[in-house]
């Protein structure tokens, strides 16, 4: 008996690819046993409201074709419901760190082939407040720059467009002042930016947080004290080598839980996406969510 799936796309994500592909990628799901019906997202919000329905109306499976923006508002759809369907993801956005870091290839018929596998790998979703997200949460001043990216700048040059934007607007390259409080740290002073990472790969960088595991229930913290310009430079250099945990203006450490409070005004960045501002309570649920991946290890595809 053939499973039901649907899938959530993205008209826009990608250069339109996904819309020109559209059909090829139902042949190919149907022809491997999927009955997949579509949802074709129309705004903001609305891949969150398509898989609560997707989840409400039973489907066996939910798949989630787009960029990384996708991903999140499909998943802050599921995390909230009680019986979840497993998630097929096919990366055709700008972005698609997590898929990424899970080894889920860029091509669209091996993505297709993966989810037809039904392997699925079990992870940990990241919570903050009442939102959700798989890959990373940010704060600080940096991380703001992403926001005053326009959408037609960041599908014409990608990840790259994040850093020119930066660049342009370095006066606002300063410190906010932070309070961190888990378990393992209390700590309050002036930084750059912060991290909380679920995977290994953010905005290009494999090694940011080189042992971030999906499935050992913590979530990792990485601290950019405050520093200068040049010192910011050398650190992000060493951080695409894995080299900069060990700088002084690093902290680096696991929680379950981070409360972060302060008295600036600090826009918190999820998955890619504006996620609120602080004060902001982090948690993780453990083992919250089902993925699709190749079952014969992470290497199998060619990205």
């Amino acid at each position: 008996m053939s499973k039901r799936a649907r899938l959530i796309y993205n008209p826009t994500s990608g250069r339109e690819e996904m819309k020109k592909k559209l059909h090829d990628i139902l042949h190919r799901l149907e022809r491997g046993g999927l009955e997949t019906s579509t949802h074709a997202t129309s705004g903001e919000g609305d891949a969150t409201l398509a898989a609560a329905e997707a989840v409400e109306r039973g489907f066996d499976l939910i798949i989630a074709a787009g960029g990384d923006g996708t991903l999140y508002e499909v998943i802050n759809g599921m995390a909230e419901k009680k019986n979840r369907p497993p998630l097929g993801i096919l990366p055709m956005g700008t972005t698609n760190d997590f898929a990424r870091a899970l080894g889920i290839p860029r091509n669209w018929e091996f993505a297709c082939d993966l989810i037809l596998q039904q392997h699925t790998m079990t992870i940990d979703v990241g919570k903050m407040n009442s939102r959700y997200f798989i890959n990373i949460a940010g704060g600080g001043s940096m991380t703001e720059l992403t926001y005053e990216v326009p959408s037609k700048l960041k599908t014409m040059i990608g990840q790259l467009a994040y850093y020119i934007k930066g660049l342009e607007k370095l006066p606002r390259f300063r410190p906010v002042e932070l309070s961190f409080r888990s378990e393992e740290l209390t700590m309050h002073e002036e930084v750059m930016m912060f991290l909380i990472c679920n995977s290994n790969s953010v905005g290009g960088f494999e090694r940011l947080a080189p042992d971030a595991s999906m499935s050992d229930g913590l979530l990792d913290v990485l601290i950019l004290r405050r520093c200068n310009l040049a010192e910011f430079i050398r650190i992000v250099s060493a951080a695409l080598r894995g080299e900069h945990l060990n700088d002084d203006h690093v902290v680096h450490f696991k929680t379950r839980r981070l409360e972060i409070t302060s008295t600036d005004y600090v826009q918190m960045n999820l998955d890619g996406e504006f996620g609120g501002t602080l004060p902001s309570v982090f948690s993780v649920l453990p083992n919250h969510l089902q993925i699709y991946v190749d079952e014969y290890g992470l290497s199998s595809y060619k990205q």
